[in-house]
């Protein structure tokens, strides 16, 4: 039997019986191909870092309170460093309740809103270039951790103000936790809140690092060093031996 090969990209070829040529088709990743989608799930984790970073320059929350003295409403856009919108009018109700004012919530998150966001951001780009395959799934936690501990955060300071009236205040009024989502009801307010465009833009950048991580596991299961890579890429994730097998 005589095997003759092709140029570059041909399929080696044999001779059957009755000296019949016969192609074998031989299916393989290329190194080009590979690096492609190496690189294109940096672009997407880069993506989503961008989209955390501008998330930080928008409003993530909204709230609207209604009543027969406010028939336009009152509104207050609530942002990762602090509310603007009808904060005024809104402090000197809330007086009367006993309710502190607005500016007093979460000083410590709005202080190192900045510092998160940027570190969140980092965070993802590491994981996405230094992560081994075990550790992968950790893209997408440190993304999701963003906008999920926004709310409940958010929620926490809701019932906190809710709870913590002051007992000598002029009107008396039961406690209550404002709702997240959705109306509710203060006192004579009908309330009104949703997410803004800040919170979307998080969950969209939490998208892209969820397709990042499954295209990285992907790449991660084919690449030639997949069984011995443990917490860290041993040869990086787009460096110039990404990919291939362990010498000596």
């Amino acid at each position: 039997m005589a095997a003759t090969t092709g140029g570059h990209g041909t399929s080696p070829q044999t001779l059957g019986e009755g000296g019949v040529r016969r192609s074998l088709r031989v299916v393989q990743q290329t190194p080009r191909r590979s690096l492609a989608l190496r690189w294109g799930v940096v672009a997407l984790s880069v993506f989503a870092a961008a989209l955390f970073v501008a998330s930080f320059f928008m409003p993530w929350w909204r709230l609207w309170l209604f009543a027969p003295q406010y028939p336009k409403g009152l509104e207050v856009a609530i942002s990762l460093t602090g509310v603007t919108g009808d904060v005024r009018e809104l402090n000197i109700l809330n007086h009367y309740i006993g309710m502190k004012g607005l500016e007093h919530a979460a000083p410590f998150e709005r202080s190192f809103a900045a510092q998160g966001v940027g570190l969140i951001a980092v965070l993802a780009l590491v994981f996405t270039l230094v992560a081994g395959k075990r550790w992968s799934w950790l893209l997408v936690v440190v993304g999701a951790a963003f906008p999920i501990t926004f709310m409940i955060d958010g929620q926490y300071w809701m019932w906190k103000f809710g709870h913590s009236l002051d007992p000598h205040a002029p009107l008396r009024i039961p406690t209550f936790t404002p709702q997240l989502f959705g109306t509710g009801q203060i006192g004579q307010f009908m309330t009104f809140a949703r997410p803004d465009p800040g919170f979307w833009l998080a969950v969209a950048a939490v998208a892209l690092l969820l397709i990042a991580a499954v295209l990285r596991y992907r790449v991660c299961s084919k690449c030639a060093r997949a069984d011995d890579c443990g917490a860290v890429c041993p040869n990086g994730f787009i460096g110039p031996h990404a990919g291939e097998a362990k010498k000596g």
